[in-house]
Parts: structure tokens; C-alpha cells; sequence
């Protein structure tokens, strides 16, 4: 068989095992194995690796403990506008969607946007129309409340700051990379945002290049952090064109750009990434980063503290 391989991630930040209470790491453990788990047992069935990323976010979408789909945090107006994406190396194909409310699933929709329509981006009211007709999955807003998620946003609802979602009391972004049998790659990511959030903002997550990259020829790559640094260094195809336009390897190219690149003008985050040669990467400038990985050479890890 071919070599297979999955990394996922749920969140970076300031996570300490200092703050962190024993039964929260292990709910975060369990839920991180979880999606592992189904992302690389669909690839060692076969699945393409489109289907991995897709089932291992879904599986973390539907887990309150992120902040994405079920535990999406809330905006200025106490609603929730999720953002996703989803891209294949094989022929750069990518769906994309920002500012969808309702959806259960906003990866699964991301993915439709790539096979059905065609567009790579759709947003708002106009993407939710495209889920309806596609008879998707949708929720009401008793599913996406999360009492802690209110309480977060009650503290800083009358003012004019918004939260980033990346310290250990806390969520994050969501987002995998897979290898398949057929070796090819795949990423996608898919968020809830910024508490707070006014204007309808949109972040890395579901811009391609930004926040979410997948080529054959170079790597799979998904990205968590302050978005607003990761749209403006364009990072996961920076990572990309280091390594095919100057030569470096996959670890080369994601340590400049997260720990060099992004730290210089204040970027904090991390990502995961990927390669057709199975090599795994999981890079982060934050006291920690939710993370989990597996490989056919039997390489596997479920970590949070750096």
C-alpha cells in the first residue's frame, strides 16, 4: 500500500497546561483522536483524500469544544457567520464560503461550491440560498448556543473590541491535511470567527492561499491564528511557492514563514502540512496549538502543549 497520512488541527494560542483543568484535556484529547481517527481510517479504506479532510472537519465542526459549525462563537449581534474551505492538490480545484449562518456543516457546503457550482467563493444570504437548494443541512440557533461561547460574548459585547478565539478558555479554527492511496493531497479549514465580530469580517480560513492551499507539487496546508496577519503574508501558498520556487523542504518553508515571516510583524498561529511524500508538519509560533497526526510509517501523536 501506499503511503497515507492525516494532520489535523483545532486551534492555536496561548493554551498552558498551567490553566488547563485535567478533564478539558482530556475532553480536547478525545475529541482531536476522534476526528483522527475517522479522517484515517476513510484513507485506509481508500477514501480519496478530499473525503478525509472533509469527515475529519466535519467530526471537529460538530464538536462544541471548537470554534466551528456547533461551536462557533457569536458575532456583535448575537449571531454566528462561519467561514470554510476545501482544496485538492490533485487539479487545484477549491469551494469556499464566508458568512454562512445556519449550516450544520459549512465544510460539506464549501465542498459543494467546488463541485456544483461554478465558483470557488460563495457568502452570506447568497451562499445560504445555494445550501437550500442543494437541500443541505441546517440547524437552528439552539444547536450553535453554547453558554460559555454567550458569557464570552456578553463581556465585550458593549464595547468596540472583538476576541480573538485562540487562549486555552477558548476555541479555535478547525482544518486538516491528508495523503491518499492515490497520492494525492488535500486540505480544508472551516471557522466561527471572532467574538464580536462587526461588518460582517471575514478571515483566512476559506481564502485560498491564505488560509487553505493544496498542490500536488508542493503540499497541503491549513492554517489557525489572527487572520487578518495570515491573509496579508498570504501564507499557505508562501509556504508553497518556498518550496517550488526556491527548493526548500516542507519543514524549511513552514518554520520561515511561522516562526520568522509571521513573528516579525506580529502574526501568531500555526498550521499543519503535508506533502506527496508523506512528510508531516506541524508548525506553531503560540504556547500551543490543538493537533493531532498520522502516518502509515506508524507515526501518530495527539498533542496541545508545545
Amino acid at each position: 500500500m501506499r503511503k497515507i497520512a492525516l494532520a489535523l488541527h483545532g486551534g492555536a494560542g496561548t493554551i498552558l497546561k498551567s490553566t488547563m483543568t485535567p478533564e478539558k484535556e482530556i475532553a480536547y484529547k478525545t475529541a482531536l483522536d476522534e476526528a483522527l481517527n475517522i479522517g484515517y481510517s476513510a484513507l485506509e479504506k481508500g477514501a480519496s483524500s478530499l473525503d478525509a479532510v472533509e469527515a475529519t472537519v466535519m467530526s471537529l465542526e460538530n464538536c462544541p469544544l471548537f470554534n466551528a459549525g456547533k461551536g462557533s462563537v457569536f458575532t456583535n449581534a448575537g449571531s454566528h457567520e462561519m467561514d470554510a474551505a476545501i482544496m485538492t492538490g490533485k487539479d487545484l480545484m477549491a469551494g469556499a464560503v464566508a458568512g454562512i449562518s445556519g449550516v450544520k456543516n459549512p465544510v460539506h457546503l464549501a465542498r459543494m461550491i467546488m463541485e456544483k457550482s461554478e465558483h470557488v467563493m460563495l457568502s452570506g444570504v447568497g451562499a445560504a440560498e445555494f445550501a437550500k437548494l442543494l437541500k443541505l443541512d441546517f440547524e437552528n440557533e439552539d444547536y450553535f448556543f453554547n453558554q460559555f461561547r454567550y458569557d464570552q460574548f456578553l463581556e465585550i459585547r458593549d464595547t468596540d473590541k472583538f476576541q480573538l478565539d485562540h487562549t486555552e478558555k477558548k476555541f479555535g479554527t478547525v482544518g486538516a491535511v491528508a495523503l491518499d492511496q492515490n497520492g494525492n493531497i488535500a486540505a480544508a479549514t472551516s471557522t466561527g470567527g471572532m467574538t464580536n465580530k462587526r461588518f460582517n469580517r471575514v478571515g483566512d480560513s476559506p481564502i485560498i492561499g491564505a488560509g487553505t492551499y493544496a498542490n500536488n507539487n508542493t503540499c497541503a496546508i491549513s492554517c489557525t491564528g489572527h487572520g487578518e496577519f495570515f491573509i496579508r503574508a498570504v501564507v499557505a501558498y508562501d509556504i508553497s511557492c518556498l518550496i517550488e520556487y526556491k527548493g526548500l523542504s516542507l519543514t524549511e518553508a513552514c518554520e520561515f514563514v511561522v516562526n520568522d515571516k509571521l513573528k516579525k510583524f506580529g502574526g501568531e498561529g500555526g498550521l499543519v502540512a503535508l506533502n506527496t511524500n508523506g512528510d508531516c508538519v506541524l508548525a506553531f509560533n503560540s504556547d500551543g496549538m490543538y493537533r493531532a497526526w498520522k502516518t502509515s510509517e506508524n507515526k501518530k501523536g495527539v498533542e496541545i502543549y508545545r
